[in-house]
């Protein structure tokens, strides 16, 4: 087959980071494929040189939100009842009554979820979806688009979006085969595997378990051990600065060392200042012994909130900045893209500083791909503005259990251990760690990590065949 015709589907901008401003288009475009990206994002690809056809106006059914809720809710259930696991009742979020529409949307959801709750109910749920997909615009826009340009499969970027529902569907029908890529570490026991393709393209052999796990109706050779192509940028280093232009370009200290403090949206981890304010405190006393330090905040992306600037004020000497470069093209969290200038920041920002603090991030990995420490925050704070929030229910969650051992990370279980972490890090103490983390690393993601786009186009390339 020649140049066979590959249809990139983006439902959002998740997916932005992995398959436009990494290498898996020119990879891609080596190995003979002709690469069309399906793009549903406000980002336009053709700005990068990318060919893309664009969805004009897509919706969903309206009854289709509701069933993608029910389905939520009844899996979460099933993992309890097949785990005797209760954690998964925090992955759930509240339904609404805020108003009589909201009330009227959460009561019928919570009728479908007594209605259907098993798993012969969730074939029906599932069903039940395609048959509303299947009457909308997007729908039959999607069979004329496909009929029109002939791929020769459909990969789609995520798993948990509904406006990719009608396009997969419209090329199933049409007998062109459909993937779909697992986005995120954490994303299968959270019940976010909305859409159904013919194979599913995971980070690892964990990951491939855990889709069999609570997936059973998916069988192994549907899937696919890839790696996620968004490590593999920190490999290259074309993208890294100096640390003279680093230090130049955000107004660094070049006689300091730096450390980095990575937040999460106010959700995740709502006393993030706190914890901030908290490293801020551990810098100064160990300033006072005769080092030269520095922090390098980092937001969470999606996180546009003014809760960090009393103790960004109070501590200026000693905290410095520097936002994501995303773009913020609507309000809603999925509106909020990435851009590959920030995928260069935040590899740089790694590059040049000795750590990173924060609350159970993924940054861990992209630490330990530079060799260096991640240390997680796991205390309370008194008088939290979240009283009904513990830090012990986050690391109690599913993806943390993958952990080789409990030393890949440094914990941090009180204030005074920020300053224990950092001053042992700077000794030169951390490398078991950094080995652990490695180790989790590995486990996580299929390796080496540089190859995860090499390997998911040898499979595209391999399954088109068949």
């Amino acid at each position: 087959m020649q140049n066979p015709k590959i249809f990139i589907l983006l439902p959002d901008g998740v997916g932005l980071r992995n398959f436009s401003f990494t290498n898996f288009h020119k990879i891609g475009t080596q190995k003979g494929f002709d690469i069309t990206f399906w793009n549903n994002t406000p980002f336009d690809l053709t700005d990068l040189g990318f060919k893309e056809i664009r969805f004009t106006n897509p919706k969903a059914h309206p009854l289709t939100d509701l069933l993608k809720n029910a389905q939520t809710q009844i899996e979460l259930n099933l993992n309890i009842k097949k785990s005797k696991d209760p954690i998964y009742n925090h992955y759930r979020f509240p339904l609404s009554y805020k108003n009589i529409k909201a009330a009227l949307k959460s009561t019928y959801i919570k009728g479908l979820v007594l209605r259907y709750n098993s798993e012969e109910g969730l074939v029906k749920i599932r069903k039940n979806i395609a048959q509303q997909e299947r009457k909308t615009k997007l729908y039959h826009d999607s069979l004329a688009t496909l009929q029109h340009e002939k791929p020769a499969m459909v990969f789609c970027t995520n798993q948990r979006m509904m406006l990719a529902v009608a396009p997969l569907l419209a090329a199933q029908d049409l007998g062109i085969p459909t993937a779909t890529f697992i986005f995120s570490w954490d994303n299968l026991p959270k019940a976010t595997k909305i859409i159904e393709t013919d194979y599913y393209f995971v980070w690892s052999e964990h990951m491939k378990n855990e889709l069999l796990y609570y997936y059973p109706y998916v069988k192994e050779s549907q899937i696919i051990v890839s790696g996620t192509p968004q490590f593999e940028p920190h490999f290259e280093a074309d993208y890294l600065m100096s640390k003279e232009a680093f230090f130049a370009a955000y107004h660094l200290d070049n006689s300091k060392k730096y450390l980095c403090f990575s937040g999460d949206d106010i959700t995740t981890s709502p006393n993030d200042p706190t914890y901030l304010e908290d490293m801020a405190q551990a810098v100064k006393k160990l300033n006072e012994k005769g080092h030269r330090l520095g922090i390098i905040f980092r937001r969470c992306p999606v996180d546009f909130s003014n809760r960090f600037d009393k103790v960004l004020s109070k501590y200026s000497d000693l905290i410095t900045p520097i936002n994501p470069k995303w773009e913020k093209k609507g309000e809603a969290w999925h509106a909020i893209l990435p851009t590959k200038d920030d995928l260069i920041l935040q590899m740089n920002t790694i590059k040049h500083t000795e750590l990173v603090i924060n609350l159970g991030s993924s940054m861990v990995f992209d630490y330990a791909a530079f060799d260096k420490p991640c240390g997680y925050v796991n205390y309370e704070v008194k008088n939290a503005s979240a009283p009904h929030w513990s830090v012990h229910t986050i690391y109690k969650f599913i993806h943390f259990r993958s952990m080789p051992n409990k030393e890949t990370v440094f914990w941090i279980n009180d204030p005074e251990s920020m300053e224990q972490f950092i001053a042992q890090t700077l000794n030169g103490n951390s490398s078991a760690t950094v080995a652990h983390a490695k180790a989790w690393f590995e486990k996580i993601n299929q390796h080496p990590p540089t190859l995860a786009s090499e390997r998911i186009w040898t499979a595209i390339q391999q399954l088109i065949q068949n």
